[in-house]
């Protein structure tokens, strides 16, 4: 077998196994068998803080004091009934007052299919309102985060909505995915509203005409997208565990001169811990992603897909238990 063949079956390899785990991720009986086993917590320890706001706020806070920052999710999306979503809702507003009085460099993330969208788009844009409202006077952050392709415009709509507030200023940003084609053409209608941006590589399973199926081109637009948000004057989070990415983002604030502080990058918490610390011990910020919840399933599937490796790793951790 030549070298090519050799690399082709392992791209296609990876390729088989990210898409089990995104169909995983949306098996309503695999997800309720994990989320209710002991197992299954177990696996998911490695990427979520814990089941309730004590287990998220502890995180924080010894995440604080080695120098990260981070933004806390309550895991849950797409919910049935209206009081669903305000229960939701009244997790994060917790959240809000215990980042104030706690003084927790935090923000928090949150999905719109988690706060109603799903039910009616005035239900959501009302609930996520509320919450920026809060976030406002807690003096911290609200990042709508980006789910799958049905949903970017109508929350780019809902961002764009809430940022116009006047009174909302900075404390309302977005996520978009560079893997999505569209992206370069949304993030120059999100700076030209001086929106500030989550950028990552995305992770939900997308057709070919909507998302580039090959990682080089992915790669190729994240850099792409990253010098794009990096030389807007924008505060941004560049979200990349990649050492590739990494390392092309170093290289576009060392040539274009940008200044390390005016920018983040950002991690999800419990990956590549070494990295944030190296980050931090060269002088730039780092933010980790740190979710919290007893419907963890769908996000510790897309965590695997993402990087399949995991997979390994958390079978080595399991075996030393």
């Amino acid at each position: 077998m030549c070298e090519n063949e050799k690399f082709d079956f392992a791209q296609d390899f990876m390729t088989i196994l990210r898409s089990t785990f995104i169909a995983c991720s949306r098996n309503q009986t695999l997800r309720h068998f994990a989320e209710s086993s002991t197992m299954g917590r177990r696996m998911s320890s490695r990427f979520v803080a814990g089941m309730d706001i004590e287990d998220v706020l502890r995180a924080a806070q010894s995440l604080q004091t080695q120098g990260i920052a981070s933004t806390l999710d309550s895991l849950g999306e797409n919910v049935s009934t209206p009081e669903e979503a305000r229960q939701s809702a009244e997790i994060y507003h917790r959240l809000l007052d215990a980042i104030e009085a706690r003084r927790l460099n935090a923000n928090i993330s949150v999905k719109l299919t988690q706060m109603g969208m799903d039910l009616g788009h005035d239900l959501a844009r009302e609930i996520v309102s509320g919450l920026v409202d809060h976030a406002v006077a807690a003096k911290t952050f609200v990042r709508v985060d980006m789910e799958g392709s049905e949903y970017t415009q109508a929350t780019i709509d809902m961002v764009r909505a809430l940022h116009v507030n006047p009174a909302n200023g900075g404390n309302v940003g977005i996520v978009i995915q560079a893997y999505l084609r569209r992206s370069e053409q949304d993030i120059a209608g999100l700076l030209a509203d001086g929106i500030r941006i989550r950028l990552c590589k995305g992770a939900y399973k997308e057709p070919p005409n909507i998302a580039f199926p090959d990682k080089a081109d992915v790669d190729a637009n994240f850099v792409k997208l990253t010098e794009t948000l990096l030389t807007s004057g924008i505060y941004h989070g560049i979200a990349t565990h990649d050492e590739e990415m990494v390392a092309a983002t170093k290289r576009i604030v060392s040539e274009r001169r940008i200044d390390p502080q005016s920018f983040e990058f950002q991690m999800l918490y419990g990956v590549r811990r070494d990295l944030q610390r190296a980050l931090v011990a060269e002088g730039f910020n780092v933010r980790v992603y740190v979710p919290f919840g007893a419907e963890w399933y769908p996000y510790f599937m897309r965590r695997l897909a993402e990087r399949p490796a995991n997979v390994l790793f958390i079978a080595k951790n399991m075996l030393k238990q």
